[in-house]
């Protein structure tokens, strides 16, 4: 990919995360404005879409994006997300080209039992994050919150997990990440079902 984002290719993605939005809207992960995503349009330099500040996730448009740089400050549109920065940290971090943050209540509540990592094992879910579902152990690393978003990188950068594509923020929610938005939609669901299974279970 290369830095020639015109404004189609802006909406486009806009249009990806307003449909992607919703639908974590409608499940109750996405509660008014809570939450971001964003999808990777460049990787030299690293350019991202992101979700507009301040907006509803269940009734975004496709004008509702941002398009940010590597620190996650904005080089067109509005204000992004107050996470943007994050969001550019996991891309550069993981080579993910989609990262999503939602704010689950299993999320919250596993990460205050579970400060030191979530472990999950024998369960055919885990396939969906490129698990075996027997035989293995997987751990969902747990963070520290945060509101310095660079010490926040840092927090997960030393706490990633390369088996498991997300992480806990400690009070605060998932960050998830794909090669894809769909395959990001798809990681995140499988690890909420995961934290929900541990929640019900204990």
């Amino acid at each position: 990919m290369t830095a020639d984002i015109t404004a189609r290719d802006l909406q486009e993605a806009g249009a990806v995360l307003a449909a992607e939005s919703a639908r974590f809207a409608d499940f109750g992960w996405m509660r008014g404005t809570s939450g971001n995503l964003s999808v990777v349009l460049s990787r030299d330099p690293l350019r991202l879409a992101v979700t507009a500040s301040g907006h509803d996730k269940g009734e975004l448009t496709p004008a509702d994006v941002v398009l940010v740089d590597g620190a996650g400050a904005a080089v067109q549109g509005g204000k992004p997300s107050a996470e943007a920065e994050l969001h550019a940290r996991v891309a550069a971090l993981t080579g993910a080209g989609a990262v999503v943050h939602v704010h689950t209540v299993a999320s919250v509540a596993m990460g205050h039992r579970h400060p030191g990592g979530i472990v999950f094992r024998d369960l055919e879910m885990l396939k969906g994050v490129g698990q075996p579902a027997h035989d293995v152990e997987v751990t969902l690393p747990v963070i520290a919150n945060s509101q310095d978003m660079g010490e926040l990188g840092d927090r997960l950068e030393a706490a990633r997990n390369p088996r498991m594509p997300a992480v806990v923020v400690a009070g605060h929610g998932l960050y998830v990440w794909g090669e894809t938005p769909r395959q990001a939609r798809h990681h995140t669901e499988v690890v909420e079902w995961l934290l929900e299974l541990e929640l019900t279970a204990k």
